[in-house]
């Protein structure tokens, strides 16, 4: 109870005043796309940027962490996409749309803020490893499966262009590159320029703890409630069960395994609905597994966080 009391609620509380402050007409809906602008295409790249370039490679890079993880990410994409097919009927684009939903965990926005309160600002390492491939791999897939099950005549040769074409020109996707790129260089980052990204990176998680509780205002749960409860239970007890047992089965550190499971317990991220809106397909599926799994994870990883060692 302490755990849920000191380390969950104070990031679902911010999280609450952003819905309250949009639903109560106290901060604009523009206001929280200009918020939500600045996070995602220039605070959290800062964040990753940064976190990138000062991570210990050799030492955080554990295969057995990011096997873990990725195993289950990839778990619950097939889980989600196989059961949206067979369980719902749906069309092979919506399915990829709806695994997408399972595969695509809030790493950023509600994984880091709630490992640091839960453990620490010296946990966060692994975090980062499993941030640093997570845009690249999710996208990697999701983007993928849907050319594929869209491509319907085009070559292979125009399915990759359009796979690598989306990727890179995700924010998230350059902020990590860019880290890397410094990271393996061995070229340090200049005193004020460093000054300059740790004030933005100050900005990044509280701006998009509030500004992602003013963009849940706009995701009313409407009809799918089975598909849409089936995309909760994949994400926040499937994937991070599979990462917990393998985790285990591969000795894995507990700092790495609790970093592995928080992350895997997270709900679906924003970018959800961004790739169901981008493709058109499962919209109302992903904006509302977004809602109701985040409000979920309230409890659900105050459960997870009592199993962890």
């Amino acid at each position: 109870m302490q755990a849920l009391i000191e380390v969950i609620i104070p990031v679902f509380l911010v999280i609450g005043f952003g819905y309250l402050a949009v639903w109560r007409g106290w901060f604009s809906t523009a206001g929280v796309d200009g918020l939500m602008t600045f996070t995602q295409k220039f605070a959290i790249p800062c964040l990753l940027f940064v976190a990138i370039a000062r991570l210990d490679l050799a030492q955080d890079f554990d295969w057995r962490l990011l096997l873990s993880f990725y195993t289950g990410a990839l778990s619950g994409f097939l889980l989600g996409l196989i059961g949206a097919r067979l369980f719902f009927g749906r069309s092979w684009e919506d399915a990829v749309a709806i695994g997408f939903c399972c595969l695509f965990s809030n790493s950023v926005l509600l994984g880091l803020p709630i490992m640091e309160r839960a453990y620490g600002l010296g946990a966060l390492s692994a975090n980062f490893a499993i941030i640093a491939i997570h845009s690249p791999f999710c996208y990697g897939i999701g983007i993928t499966a849907m050319e594929v099950a869209r491509a319907r005549g085009q070559s292979a040769a125009q399915v990759v262009a359009k796979v690598f074409r989306a990727m890179f020109s995700n924010t998230l996707i350059l902020g990590i590159a860019a880290g890397f790129a410094v990271n393996l260089s061995g070229l340090p980052i200049p005193g004020p320029v460093g000054d300059a990204l740790d004030l933005m990176v100050r900005a990044a998680l509280p701006a998009a703890l509030f500004g992602l509780g003013g963009v849940l205002v706009q995701y009313r749960p409407e009809g799918d409630m089975r598909a849409i409860l089936y995309v909760c239970a994949i994400s926040l007890l499937a994937h991070p069960a599979i990462t917990y047992g393998l985790g285990l089965g591969l000795d894995l550190s507990p700092e790495a395994l609790r970093s592995a499971v928080v992350t895997a317990a997270m709900a679906p991220g924003v970018n959800a609905y961004i790739f169901a809106n981008m493709y058109g397909h499962a919209k109302r599926v992903a904006a509302s597994s977004v809602l109701i799994a985040t409000g979920l994870t309230l409890v659900t990883a105050w459960g997870w966080l009592q199993v962890l060692p």
